[in-house]
């Protein structure tokens, strides 16, 4: 039996843009002629079809893992640096990184715990909250753009993200949340965003501002975060079909020094009528789970588990 939480699939999720041009209509089988042509021209059986460049700083479409849906879920921690055991994925933690690393109890890594005894938010339905978004489940995801801002729509629990792109600084991290103007903001689970074009396919989005340790983890295998985290994304748009994402943890009160927690995630294009679907957490799915496996799971042989 696994040890993974219910998800619950609901409902069928449909999202129209004005972003999503001609440039994203779904690709048709070419006419016979046209097929006739290219045997003409010589073209070798069986040969791929130049790759179509990349539109200039549009990143909209519905995007999925390009080496398939599973490479999205990520159950092990960070894709570039998973919870594995491994010398070389070690996290740099600070002394306070580590003990609240050891707080946490996940289902899994190397200190994986029973059901019963797992303490990760996500199982009582709390909001993943950033940058978990890009680490847990990430499989089909929508983004849509106009001139001031870009937005990130995720399949997990019907959550989405707003990245600034009209020029505005990032907000500064104060006691208390973020100083915006003359105002000061709460903290927030998706944090504050704003984005950048660095060049003509490549958009560099920072956060700041999201909630702290005792809220959010960073991902499955209970790495923590904290209030004072800054995350960098480039999100590159390789070509009209693939884009690739790099996500930096930049957290000095968790962690020594930087680290890269995705490297050029790889994701491709799907056709722009695919209906997205709903992916929840429930309360009552999640009480009735418990109720059926991880207490049993978690009883000690011959024992009978508590209710």
């Amino acid at each position: 039996m696994t040890k993974n939480p219910i998800i619950v699939v609901v409902a069928a999720l449909v999202f129209s843009s004005g972003a999503l041009g001609a440039s994203k209509r779904p690709r048709q089988a070419p006419a016979a002629n046209d097929q006739k042509k290219g045997q003409k021209s010589g073209a070798a059986k069986g040969q791929k079809a130049p790759a179509t460049a990349a539109p200039r700083h549009d990143l909209s479409g519905t995007w999925e893992p390009a080496n398939g849906p599973s490479e999205g879920i990520q159950p092990d921690g960070v894709k570039a640096m998973p919870n594995d055991g491994k010398p070389e994925h070690q996290l740099p933690y600070t002394p306070y990184g580590l003990q609240a690393y050891k707080s946490h109890h996940a289902l899994f890594g190397p200190e994986e715990n029973l059901p019963e005894f797992n303490n990760d938010p996500r199982d009582k339905c709390e909001p993943l909250g950033f940058p978990r978004m890009d680490f847990y489940n990430l499989r089909e995801t929508q983004i849509l753009q106009n001139e001031y801002k870009v937005a990130i729509l995720y399949e997990y629990g019907t959550a989405w993200r707003v990245i600034w792109t009209d020029g505005r600084p990032l907000p500064k991290l104060v006691d208390g949340g973020v100083q915006i103007g003359n105002e000061v903001k709460e903290p927030r689970y998706y944090g504050y965003s704003v984005g950048k074009w660095a060049d003509d396919t490549t958009l560099v989005v920072e956060t700041t501002g999201m909630m702290g340790e005792d809220r959010v983890w960073l991902d499955t295998a209970g790495r923590p975060i904290s209030d004072q985290v800054h995350v960098e994304e480039r999100i590159r748009r390789v070509d009209r079909d693939h884009l690739e994402w790099t996500v930096t943890i930049n957290d000095p009160k968790m962690y020594t020094k930087p680290w890269v927690a995705m490297d050029k995630f790889p994701m491709k294009l799907e056709d722009p009528h695919r209906d997205v679907m709903e992916q929840y957490c429930s309360p009552t799915e999640m009480e009735n789970y418990n109720k059926v496996f991880a207490h049993p799971a978690s009883a000690p042989a011959g024992q009978a588990p508590a209710r």
